[in-house]
């Protein structure tokens, strides 16, 4: 890079690849930090994706082919006690509702793309530049030295997460269980999100798994050998698909909702220089409604969209410049957070009445129509006018 960059950004994983290539065709210089790789574990991540973030990875010619991605033509949700929800393509007036793509494959897609483009410099560690992009992901070391507090809420669940092939077909549909178990030493039963997630592209028998449960029960569940994992699976899911396999290893994470108290701010020390906040170094949420990538990638688009329609006399580093960012995202991250924190709290609390009050809410959301359109509208990724009143 012949001129110093325009802007660094700190993190190099989908959100920060993503916002390079973008800032590049904008003909910025920028500088992306990759430092050394954190595992060399097997990834079982798979990202469930919608239309505005395919179209953005599309745009920059990284949208993975099958098998490494697939296309969601239903997905069903289940209660504790009979509710139920199927939301459909078809009845949506799509072909698919999102897409589950394999983390891997578009991470490579992205660092080749990177690779191509004359105007990002990789380095190795960070540069001076007027705007910082911290894209770390949530234990970001850079956004703790800047001394931007992280309010975080710590749910009583870990993610388990693996991927498995399966005796019948997932038939493009990704599946969902709220339910309850018991933990190894706890006398009450504790509440689990269990999701099945379609991969291998169209007519695969392969799913990841995302098993949010108590921390005891996802100790229990990691020691299992694979064949006990399995059969205990199967066994919470009722055989949707059969017989089951793992065919990776088992990585566990602990779940929470979190969000930076501030996403831009000055660099400390320098007049001229100013950073922000984007994907999960400003927030995170329960996997439970799959939005997390879906939210980083929006923080991207409209970040660029800000920087290509700012003032031309005004630098990067303005901090009314980017407060129109941090605007523009923090009410609608807000908004997410608030509806996968909600579901996460209503389906953890014990008890016959407050059973009967989701399984009615889940029937009733089921058969309401317009309002259950805009809802699926909204996760899809598409414009969508105000929620439609209810009577």
């Amino acid at each position: 890079m012949a001129l110093p960059p325009d802007i660094c950004i700190r993190g190099a994983g989908i959100v920060g690849r993503t916002l390079a290539l973008l800032l590049a065709r904008e003909r910025l210089n920028v500088a992306l930090v990759d430092g050394p790789p954190a595992s060399s574990v097997q990834d079982v991540r798979a990202y469930s994706l919608n239309g505005a973030a395919k179209a953005l990875l599309q745009d920059l010619r990284c949208w993975p082919e099958p098998p490494a991605v697939t296309a969601v033509h239903q997905m069903q949700v289940w209660g504790d006690h009979g509710g139920q929800l199927n939301f459909g393509a078809r009845e949506q007036g799509v072909g698919e509702l999102n897409w589950m793509v394999d983390v891997p494959v578009l991470q490579a897609l992205l660092a080749q793309a990177v690779q191509f483009q004359p105007q990002i410099q990789v380095v190795q560690a960070a540069v001076a530049a007027p705007l910082t992009v911290v894209c770390e992901g949530r234990a970001s070391q850079t956004r703790a030295e800047l001394g931007v507090g992280f309010d975080i809420t710590h749910y009583e669940q870990h993610a388990v997460a693996t991927r498995l092939s399966c005796e019948r077909p997932h038939e493009g549909i990704a599946r969902q269980w709220f339910g309850w178990s018991h933990a190894p030493g706890l006398s009450n039963p504790q509440a689990e999100v269990l999701a099945l997630l379609p991969l291998g592209g169209e007519g695969g028998r392969e799913v990841a798994l995302v098993w949010s449960v108590h921390p005891l029960r996802a100790q229990e569940l990691m020691a299992m050998p694979h064949e006990a994992f399995a059969a205990a699976l199967a066994q919470a899911c009722g055989h949707a698909l059969g017989h089951m396999q793992l065919s990776a290893e088992r990585a566990v994470w602990p779940l929470q909702l979190a969000r930076a108290e501030r996403w831009i701010g000055p660099m400390p020390g320098q007049s001229k220089q100013s950073f922000a906040l984007a994907g999960d170094a400003a927030h995170a949420m329960h996997p439970l409604a799959g939005q997390g990538l879906n939210v980083g990638l929006a923080d991207v688009a409209e970040l660029v969209q800000v920087i290509r329609a700012k003032e031309f006399w005004r630098p990067l580093h303005d901090l009314k410049l980017l407060r129109r960012y941090e605007r523009a995202r923090q009410a609608d991250v807000q908004a997410m957070g608030l509806v996968t924190d909600g579901l996460q709290r209503l389906f953890a609390q014990p008890g016959p009445v407050w059973q009967n009050l989701r399984n009615w809410g889940m029937r009733g959301f089921d058969r309401s129509g317009p309002l259950k359109h805009w809802m699926t509208q909204h996760a899809m990724g598409q414009k969508v006018e105000q929620a439609p009143a209810t009577r």
